[in-house]
């Protein structure tokens, strides 16, 4: 490509006409090459390299780069405003300061009471099933409480379904609970919503015999979440009962066991 062709490229892209530009050649670090004065030439001929700059001078006086008008402000006219007569001014930007609150020297920000969001995480218990906003992410609550590690108030520990949390359990090195790594989090309890108590869990906690349960979770529009056991409870045959503060009735029978249920979990079908 000759150097006549480069500058008819040039001309759609900055403007300035092939007749009025003047094109240099720089190297990678700036040091100047070549002045390309022969449109004839090709541009082979001044030995480009990858990173090479070509320079463009707009050589036509009426151009509105001439004598650099659009690299020199201070070429140009500018508004100017008395500092009194801007603060009278609305809208500004000033004024959009003032609306800030000021900001407390170090020290004096406004202490969070210890007991911030207690009585919001009085009905959270650990083995509680929930969802955490944002993102609805399910889990089991496994710590409730006051966190020495964070800030004042309340907390509510929880062990995500799923790898949506920050830490294992522990947090700036004291361990409030075990999790799976990515799986625990630490958060507000405005932001939990309990959607299944953990009877089944309490259940195997307490009478310590082989258990086979397998829970799907369903949530209904517009109702509890409810649990479908899709297998079934094995016992060792001797009687057991179960602790609950309040008795709801019911028997279990299966495989010569006997056993008073105090809880009971409505199941679909």
């Amino acid at each position: 490509m000759t150097v006549e062709a480069v500058k008819e490229k040039l001309w759609k892209k900055c403007g300035t006409s092939v007749n009025s530009m003047s094109l240099e050649l720089y190297d990678e670090i700036g040091a100047k090459i070549s002045v390309l004065s022969d449109n004839a030439r090709p541009l082979g001929f001044y030995s480009p390299l990858d990173g090479y700059c070509l320079h463009v001078i707009d050589l036509d006086p009426s151009s509105v780069t001439s004598g650099g008008w659009l690299e020199d402000t201070s070429l140009v006219d500018k508004y100017t405003i008395s500092d009194e007569a801007y603060g009278k001014l609305g809208g500004t930007f000033r004024k959009f300061k003032e609306t800030l609150p000021l900001k407390q020297p170090p020290g004096q920000e406004s202490k969070i009471s210890d007991n911030y969001m207690g009585e919001v995480c009085a009905d959270i218990k650990i083995w509680d099933r929930c969802e955490v906003e944002p993102g609805e992410r399910r889990g089991t609550v496994k710590f409730v409480g006051q966190a020495e590690t964070l800030a004042p108030g309340f907390w509510v520990g929880v062990q995500f379904d799923e790898p949506a949390g920050k830490h294992d359990g522990m947090v700036k090195g004291k361990r409030y609970f075990d999790c799976p790594p990515l799986h625990g989090a630490m958060v507000r309890p405005d932001k939990v919503k309990v959607c299944l108590r953990g009877i089944v869990v309490i259940f195997q906690s307490l009478i310590n015999l082989p258990v086979n349960v397998l829970i799907k979770e369903l949530y209904l529009p517009g109702q509890e979440w409810v649990a479908l056991v899709v297998s079934t409870l094995h016992f060792q045959p001797r009687d057991c009962e179960f602790e609950s503060p309040q008795e709801q009735g019911g028997e279990f029978l299966e495989g010569g066991s006997r056993g008073s249920i105090r809880n009971r979990l409505s199941t679909p079908g």
